[in-house]
């Protein structure tokens, strides 16, 4: 098939418009619920109050700002795709930006900027303090003002939202990768991804991390979770034909997500029992290197070692229930990790520079094979 026949096939999956549209008109679509901005999402996007003020700033002075793009559902209300945090700026200044409670937030109050620093302490309407306040005309004013709106309509391809999401929230983003897989499964499947959630704040499995707070604070707890089941249920030897493994991860998740088959109850039991059993026998030194010499677990969290050694124990962990935290069971794992760390395939796949999708297909079934008890 020619580039020019591709193209054409794929423009006929996607259904578009778009239109300027005055924050007057936003603020009655959000008012209405006919515009959902996903409030969950609230907490994946990070701006200060400077940067709030800048964009109200900006629209002030008749500076052009991004358009927003939003995909139409099949009810007819439109999703926020791209500037939820724009129009949460906004709404959040006139007070009408609600929470996951559909509790209504404080309104925001302006700091000074290099450009009109009279903005300092200026909020949008607050009858106890009208010198503070814009006036009736300055509102009128604000809510004129016109913001491109770009419509993907519900007769595309039920996957172009997600693809235009990834897309326009990974491209020059601070969103970290897992950010934006979460804003996805909120879109997708809301209770998958509180289950997720859940399971990535279990106290044992964070024991065993020992991440930061910025990793934390990032997601990446939430990644390592889904990484643990998407490894653990797949054939990693499909990664070696993913050129990139956050595509991968992206892509098994929305399969996950949406799989009738996998049950939540009892994948959520397998992972809770296998961290419980980690971090009864290793805790913090679960995935740190092993100093055979020294007779000791050191140094920092090591991905290539949750990938074997999480996965490994999740894959056997029916071998693994009926056993009680004891020594017994201490000794055991203890002595499977430390076989990962004798493992001359191991090691040779775990070093520097060596890519996921030549690592993965050799360390997670090396896993599932050591920490396999033999009969």
């Amino acid at each position: 098939m020619s580039l020019e026949t591709e193209i054409v096939e794929k423009k006929k999956e996607i259904s578009t418009d778009g239109y300027p549209m005055s924050i007057g008109e936003l603020i009655s679509l959000y008012k209405e619920e006919e515009l959902d901005i996903h409030p969950e999402f609230q907490r994946f996007f990070r701006w200060s109050t400077l940067q709030k003020t800048k964009l109200i700033e900006s629209i002030l002075l008749g500076i052009p700002i991004p358009s927003v793009f939003v995909s139409q559902r099949e009810d007819g209300v439109w999703d926020v795709v791209d500037g939820l945090q724009r129009l949460s700026t906004i709404f959040e200044f006139i007070g009408i930006l609600k929470d996951e409670q559909k509790e209504i937030l404080p309104p925001s109050i302006l700091v000074e900027t290099e450009y009109l620093p009279s903005l300092e302490g200026k909020k949008w309407d607050d009858p106890e303090d009208p010198v503070n306040s814009f006036d009736h005309s300055l509102r009128l004013t604000f809510k004129r003002e016109k913001i491109d709106v770009k419509i993907v309509k519900k007769e595309s391809d039920s996957s172009i939202k997600f693809e235009l999401f990834q897309r326009l929230n990974t491209l020059g983003s601070k969103l970290s990768d897992q950010e934006v897989r979460n804003c996805l499964l909120v879109m997708l499947n809301k209770p998958f991804y509180e289950w997720l959630k859940a399971l990535a704040d279990n106290s044992s499995f964070l024991n065993t991390l020992f991440l930061t707070d910025k990793a934390i604070d990032e997601q990446y707890n939430m990644e390592l979770a889904l990484r643990f089941f998407i490894f653990k249920k797949y054939d990693s030897n499909e990664i070696k034909y993913s050129k990139e493994l956050g595509d991968y991860l992206t892509e098994k998740m929305l399969l996950l997500c949406q799989d009738k088959h996998f049950n939540l109850e009892s994948e959520a039991d397998e992972f809770i029992r296998t961290f419980e059993i980690l971090d009864f026998v290793m805790s913090e030194q679960a995935f740190k290197r092993y100093n055979d010499s020294k007779d000791r677990f050191e140094g920092k969290f090591l991905l290539s070692a949750f990938e074997i050694i999480a996965v490994g124990l999740g894959r056997n962990i029916q071998q693994y229930r009926s056993m009680s935290l004891n020594e017994n069971l201490k000794s055991n794992v203890e002595a499977k990790v430390k076989r990962v760390w004798e493992s001359s395939e191991y090691q040779s796949r775990s070093g520097s520079g060596i890519r996921a999708n030549s690592r993965i297909p050799v360390i997670v079934p090396l896993g599932d094979k050591i920490f396999k008890n033999e009969d």
